[in-house]
């Protein structure tokens, strides 16, 4: 395959979620090793350890499960990402753990997917975790979740089972705010339905689970109505022939579209300018939209930073230094009330206080907790924090980009939660 060829591709991020032992892992690994999409000293290692295990088969979970705590205990503690590629997309997959005390990992693998694929063992149906985790795929904004009904082998392939857990699921989901959900029975662990349609359940008509992949529509996904351009890094060549006097600003297009020959405006000074020229990899191009990298170079010379944003006119996000956001928190120590941390908004970094918890989540009920204010590890919440500098956003069902934040601890430099900000 040609470099260009696969830049050009596609690309779906997506997530694994579920209990523990529904075969997240062994789904991941099924979906490599049948794609063709794992090396052939990666398998042998697996087939080696497999063996040294004493198992019949070889343990395709291995392939995701790297830590030596993960191999022993056979479940998932880390994210472990995972790569391959296929003719029609690039994919970059997020293997995440069941255990509720990994709820914080649950989220850092989830926060950038644009679908969630949540498992649910045949023969227990939708359990706990379930509602847990898609929850949490319903409150990050992910577009697209497929539920993989696993272990089909285990309950005779089973068309009723299958039918009742559906309806199960769609009686609960219908209370959250997902837009596409799509359902799929599986065995991981034989491949069915997985790469191949399984000629065990013939009465199932939908596609596989690859194919789902390769083909659910994700371009409108991006947010191609509000522009945001978070300026990374100022690129100045001057001794480069042909770019003595080049001033271009780089970074990734949050959302939105710019062209060639249209008005800018550049926050927070509000200068006004237009589009000189557009480059993406080396080339010029006439539009840019999310999410290419690219460097804008503008007719006018203005003083612009990291940090700075170009939007258009009529078209600029909120300014604002009092953010009302739900977080996870991250961190091993408790939130402190008052407490202060740096912040970090696309391109941007600023001081900020957390003034107070508006309500922590119960996610295993899914109510809101309004007198509860200790906020420990793996807690949701909802917060007030004031900002030492105005930030440029929008609210996170708006835009996942700019309405995204993390908080870092100032001792340590250790992110300590990740939020979600409301308008």
């Amino acid at each position: 395959m040609h470099a260009k060829t696969y830049l050009d591709m596609e690309l779906l991020r997506f997530t694994t979620a579920g209990s523990v032992d529904d075969g997240k892992s062994t789904l991941i690994g099924r979906l490599l090793f049948d794609s063709k999409g794992i090396f052939e000293d990666q398998l042998e290692a697996v087939k080696r350890t497999s063996e040294r295990k004493g198992l019949e088969t070889v343990d395709l979970a291995l392939l995701t499960d790297g830590l030596r705590a993960e191999r022993e205990q056979g479940i998932t503690i880390d994210v472990a990402y995972r790569y391959f590629a296929t003719p029609k997309r690039k994919f970059i997959i997020a293997d995440t753990p069941g255990h509720i005390q990994y709820t914080r990992n649950m989220v850092t693998g989830a926060s950038t997917a644009n679908l969630a694929l949540i498992l649910v063992d045949a023969r227990k149906g939708i359990v706990e975790q379930t509602k847990r985790h898609s929850f949490i795929a319903s409150l990050l904004g992910i577009p697209h979740l497929v539920l993989c009904v696993n272990k089909m082998d285990l309950v005779e392939f089973s068309e009723e089972r299958f039918d009742q857990i559906v309806a199960d699921y769609k009686g609960f989901v219908a209370k959250m705010d997902i837009k596409d959900v799509r359902y799929v029975p599986i065995s991981a662990l034989n491949g069915d339905n997985i790469v191949e349609r399984s000629t065990n359940m013939d009465w199932y008509k939908g596609a596989t689970l690859l194919h789902l992949l390769e083909t659910i529509h994700i371009s409108s996904d991006y947010n191609h109505q509000d522009p945001r351009f978070p300026v990374q890094y100022v690129i100045r060549p001057q001794k480069v022939e042909g770019y003595h006097d080049y001033r271009g600003f780089s970074g990734r297009i949050s959302s939105g579209i710019f062209r060639v020959g249209e008005e800018i405006m550049v926050l927070p000074s509000g200068f006004l300018s237009k589009i000189k020229s557009i480059s993406y990899v080396g080339q010029q191009v006439n539009e840019a939209f999310p999410p290419m990298s690219v460097s804008i170079e503008l007719e006018d010379d203005i003083d612009i930073s990291r940090g700075d944003m170009i939007v258009k006119p009529n078209n600029q996000p909120e300014v604002n230094q009092d953010i009302d956001c739900m977080i996870c928190w991250l961190g091993e120590k408790p939130m402190q009330i008052g407490g202060k941390y740096i912040l970090r908004h696309t391109s941007a970094e600023v001081r900020t206080i957390i003034k107070d918890v508006v309500y922590r989540m119960d996610i295993n009920h899914l109510q809101r907790d309004e007198e509860e204010k200790s906020i420990k590890v793996n807690d949701i919440c909802r917060v007030k924090l004031r900002t030492t500098k105005p930030l440029f956003f929008d609210s996170y069902k708006k835009n996942r980009i700019t309405g995204s934040i993390v908080l870092i601890d100032e001792a340590t430099n250790n992110t300590i939660a990740a939020g979600m900000i409301h308008s």
